[in-house]
């Protein structure tokens, strides 16, 4: 099947997913759950959950199962956006070309929506009766791995170190990478995990370790990639506004190596994350997706 096609289906099983996990229902609280269906349905690639189901069919495992899994790490990012979007961290109005959620929702219940979003995410990851193939001990590995990739040690450790590195002079290399694996990295490199776990791969394998320095690279990638059209991209096409890093006095791999820099870096990880995948039988997907992110307007 061609990229595009499969990458149609992958969105639709995902979106049919995430439609079943936010039906609103009728409580006394339903204004959080409408506000955590409205982050969750913003639009968006979906490249954590296409990546994990992506994983673990290229390694024969449960699909279905890969999708439910997948669903709980968009939960998990489309809190992070939330959060993120409100006055107390990037202020921004704007996500995916349509209000943030504090915007539409008061802030404290959009505040309250990115916290249901996470604490929903782990009831996914640990309600047995939803899984076909998984075992116990399974869900007991995915739930280890997207909490510390999404924690303290991974994405939250890394919008820390992000906002202390606001206007710094002394920015390093190290320090910007360290960011960035964190930040946004984490979170891509625990969905290709999490298609390895559901698959029956064990950390010692090759086909894992292959995985793992494949969407390690992808992360950071895609995060330059974000940095750039932040400089060059259309407002219209990415869907808030250009610039705002700067205004900001983020340091980015814009900031730092310049955009010329910017795009040779870019340019380094994707062969390196495509590099990390040779051997692999039927891997086409997984490298046209790097090759789609490359290239990508938004």
């Amino acid at each position: 099947m061609e990229f595009a096609k499969q990458y149609e289906a992958y969105l639709k099983d995902i979106n049919e997913e995430l439609d079943r996990i936010s039906a609103v229902p009728e409580l006394l609280q339903k204004s959080v759950f409408s506000a955590m269906q409205y982050g969750l349905h913003g639009g968006g690639k979906r490249i954590r959950p296409v990546l994990t189901v992506a994983v673990c069919d290229l390694l024969g495992g449960n699909h279905q199962d890969a999708v439910k899994v997948a669903c709980a790490i968009e939960c998990i990012h489309n809190y992070s956006l939330i959060h993120d979007d409100l006055p107390c961290m990037d202020d921004d109005d704007l996500r995916r070309g349509r209000p943030t959620c504090h915007k539409v929702f008061p802030e404290n219940i959009a505040l309250l929506a990115g916290d249901g979003l996470l604490n929903l995410a782990f009831e996914l990851l640990s309600d047995t009766t939803r899984y076909e193939t998984l075992s116990d001990s399974a869900l007991v590995r995915l739930i280890g791995a997207v909490s510390r990739a999404s924690g303290a040690y991974g994405m939250i450790g890394g919008q820390v170190i992000d906002l202390e590195s606001e206007g710094l002079a002394d920015m390093t290399l190290e320090r910007l990478l360290e960011l960035h694996r964190g930040k946004t990295g984490e979170l891509i490199r625990v969905a290709a995990e999490c298609g390895c776990i559901c698959a029956g791969l064990e950390k010692n394998d090759e086909k894992y370790q292959k995985i793992m320095e494949f969407s390690a690279k992808l992360g950071l990638a895609f995060q330059v990639k974000d940095d750039i059209l932040d400089v060059i991209g259309q407002e219209e096409l990415v869907g808030k506004p250009i610039g705002s890093d700067a205004e900001s006095q983020k340091n980015t791999f814009v900031t730092f190596m310049g955009l010329e820099g910017a795009e040779m870096e870019l340019s380094k990880l994707t062969e390196e994350a495509k590099n990390a995948l040779s051997g692999f039988w039927q891997a086409e997907f997984l490298l046209q997706l790097a090759d789609y992110l490359l290239t990508r307007k938004y």
